[in-house]
């Protein structure tokens, strides 16, 4: 089974790689669910990382129906991205009333070639998860990361198995959200193809001084801690996996 760790840092895609990771999902905006990184971080990882790395391409928080504009931009980061050594790219686009925009998300699929492309969670916002996965085969990206349309992925176990089994080959099923070392065995009894996680955890900060009552956090606690996804946890659910 492959593990993919969801980076935010090039410390954690060093943790990714050394405690045996197959694949990395490189992001920026933390806060926001997950955008688009810089090009500066996806250069200095790409130096550093021999491991498959996968650019998240969002460029804003939010929902995952994009005017014109934004699509150029995701066009214009995609290019960022194939320039610097990626090796796919993440992304999704939906129509208003939650059914896969299959006609422009397969254009960008195409305009990433050669590099492969994931379809990321946006799949848990369609309202009939068996006509997504068909609809998702059709754009042709080679795999869906899902929490099986609930909170965590491990509520969804049952959807995900349902969807591994409907793929058929055709597609890779990757479980994401709330993934660990503790449920990592059940998802492998289930038949997921593979599993997405942050390892997350929290390192105090290098900066001593904070002005009281003055936060800028948001997915994070607070300014004084740093995420990264942490090496232990990535080893032991290669251990359990594998």
């Amino acid at each position: 089974m492959t593990i993919e760790v969801c980076a935010y840092s090039l410390e954690s895609c060093i943790n990714a790689q050394a405690g045996g990771a197959r694949r990395i999902e490189l992001c920026g905006g933390l806060g926001e669910g997950g955008t688009t990184p810089s090009a500066g971080l996806i250069e200095v990882v790409r130096q550093h990382i021999e491991i498959p790395i996968y650019v998240m391409i969002r460029p804003r928080g939010g929902d995952f129906v994009y005017d014109v504009f934004e699509e150029e931009i995701m066009r214009k980061d995609i290019d960022l991205a194939k320039k610097r050594g990626a090796n796919g790219v993440v992304l999704g686009i939906l129509t208003s009333d939650g059914q896969v925009d299959i006609a422009r998300t397969a254009a960008l699929v195409d305009y990433a070639y050669p590099m492969k492309v994931t379809f990321h969670r946006a799949f848990d916002l369609t309202p009939d998860p068996h006509k997504a996965l068909a609809a998702v085969i059709e754009t042709g990206a080679e795999r869906i990361l899902t929490s099986g349309q609930m909170p965590s992925a491990i509520e969804g176990i049952s959807l995900l198995s349902e969807l591994s089994k409907a793929a058929a080959g055709k597609i890779e099923i990757m479980a994401g959200g709330g993934v660990n070392p503790g449920n990592a065995a059940e998802f492998v009894s289930a038949g997921i193809h593979a599993l997405h996680l942050t390892a997350k955890a929290f390192r105090p900060g290098r900066q001593k001084y904070f002005p009281k009552n003055i936060s800028m956090a948001g997915e994070i606690p607070d300014e004084r801690s740093v995420l990264y996804s942490d090496l232990a946890v990535i080893e032991e659910i290669v251990q359990v996996v594998s």
